[in-house]
């Protein structure tokens, strides 16, 4: 993939894109099929902590290069080379990896195509919402190996779909095809085959179209108040509303409303 004045490079497999207040974070290890190595793992962190000081960043998109596949999983070869030390000493930058996603400060989507699994699907899970295509076949496998899913998805499926549906996909490894996992609720939107980039950045972009700081605090008291009794889930969304009640973004956009224009989002 060829330098172009509007992304930068992490590491050899992972580029951050630029599309006006849409950044694409995209993975980019065709040859692996996007299987997430150490130094994989160690470019995402570093893509995240870059997108999550940049302020201009209104909505993230993670995408994939490869045509099969979105990514399917942990570097299993790479893995299969290493002592106990060896996965000791990883431990941490792959946990960087993918908590780098699951923090991001503004919305995030992943645009799913072929293969999510393990890691991968975690990677999904880890964004606000997933678009698939027809092709998408989610899963976590890895007790099937001999592991368990520790890129998150011990905690975030059974937030999207209930604990004893998700202690049976991950009891069970098994693989699921885009249809089952839409109507499950493992994947928020399915579209045609091949249009889920193209329908991730559309979707990013009507969402970038709303006010930044608006997005970031929205997201922080979704985020923050799940699992939450109401009373105290109500005390985070008033922390929320508090941050952003007399911004620059507020006021923005009621003069917009009554001035019947389009808004100028200062972001702050």
């Amino acid at each position: 993939m060829a330098e172009q004045a509007d992304e930068r490079r992490f590491g050899e497999h992972v580029v951050v894109r630029r599309h006006a207040y849409v950044a694409e974070l995209v993975l980019d290890r065709p040859k692996a099929m996007n299987a997430v190595s150490t130094a994989m793992a160690r470019s995402i962190a570093a893509a995240c902590e870059h997108l999550a000081a940049d302020r201009d960043v209104r909505v993230t998109v993670l995408t994939s290069t490869h045509e099969r596949a979105f990514c399917v999983g942990a570097d299993l070869k790479e893995r299969n080379s290493f002592t106990d030390a060896d996965l000791v000493r990883q431990r941490p930058v792959a946990r960087a990896a993918y908590t780098g996603v699951l923090e991001l400060p503004m919305p995030t989507i992943a645009a799913v195509h072929g293969f999510a699994l393990g890691g991968g699907f975690e990677l999904a899970l880890s964004c606000d919402l997933i678009v698939a295509d027809g092709t998408a076949v989610v899963g976590l496998p890895e007790v099937s190996v001999g592991v368990i899913p520790g890129g998150g998805g011990t905690q975030l499926l059974p937030r999207r779909v209930g604990a004893a549906r998700a202690a049976e996909l991950i009891f069970t490894a098994r693989r699921l095809q885009a249809a089952e996992a839409r109507g499950l609720g493992l994947i928020d939107e399915l579209v045609p085959e091949g249009r889920d980039r193209e329908e991730a950045l559309g979707l990013a972009a009507r969402i970038a179209a709303n006010s930044p700081v608006g997005l970031r605090a929205a997201k922080r008291a979704l985020r923050l108040g799940h699992g939450l009794d109401l009373r105290s889930g109500l005390e985070v969304e008033d922390a929320a509303w508090r941050s952003v009640a007399f911004s620059g973004d507020r006021a923005e956009g009621v003069a917009a409303f009554n001035e019947k224009r389009s808004p100028q989002w200062p972001g702050e």
